[in-house]
């Protein structure tokens, strides 16, 4: 059947606001050490999706204290992640069995080279990768809180068992970068990270982030963004 000259301007027209508002709402695909961030501009401060490997943690920090300040428990459906402001809502697709579970950023990690977030034991079972131990993963933002802080961000230069040499490297970035503190990672020994810098944006604290990967990684090992929680 033919259609009127009318009718085909009609159609043009709705494709052209589709494909408009397609343009519009595209997202940002953003890669950094092998996870992919998707922003829906530009200038967010928080991915909206974010793809990457998943693991779990459980003992020996279930009951102990989280980077919130709530005691950890392995049971209930929460994650630790290293930039999302605590009390974020994330949907965690396994991009391997479809499974989806909901989680609640309580904690800051995982602090592994590759790793995008820890799930609690309950969550890793919930989306059937507890056995296997990691798992790549899709993160879907559902909510962050209303109150959530700007917040500031940092790079970890490194990681020890012995605090004194922490200390030392601690004293070094701080006269690099005119800010750096010890954050004490909970366990069975304590493992004492350094965090340098004191960023308004992730993308300042990623740039310092590559650099060390690129120039530093043989002395400093991997570099990590993360939120500043203080």
């Amino acid at each position: 059947m033919n259609m009127s000259p009318r009718i085909l301007l009609w159609k043009g027209h709705l494709l052209l606001a589709a494909a408009f508002v397609s343009f519009c709402l595209s997202p940002c695909l953003i890669s950094v050490g092998g996870l992919t961030q998707v922003y829906a501009s530009e200038t967010a401060s928080i991915p909206r999706d974010e793809v990457g490997l998943a693991s779990w943690y459980g003992n020996p920090y279930h009951g102990r204290k989280a980077a919130n300040g709530e005691i950890y428990d392995m049971r209930r459906l929460t994650a630790a992640h290293r930039t999302l402001p605590f009390g974020t809502r994330v949907r965690v697709h396994n991009l391997e069995n479809d499974r989806v579970v909901d989680v609640l950023i309580t904690d800051r990690g995982p602090f592994v080279e590759g790793r995008l977030i820890d799930l609690s034991r309950a969550a890793a079972r919930m989306i059937g990768m507890q056995r296997a131990g990691t798992a790549r993963v899709c993160l879907e933002l559902l909510s962050a809180p209303a109150a959530a802080p700007a917040g500031s961000f940092a790079v970890q230069v490194g990681a020890f068992r012995i605090r004194a040499n922490a200390e030392r490297l601690r004293a070094e970035m701080k006269r690099r970068f005119g800010y750096a503190i010890i954050v004490p990672r909970q366990g069975d020994p304590v493992l004492w990270r350094v965090v340098a810098g004191r960023y308004r944006n992730q993308e300042d604290a990623r740039a310092i982030a590559l650099h060390i990967r690129s120039e530093e990684s043989d002395r400093l090992g991997p570099a990590f963004v993360q939120r500043l929680d203080d």
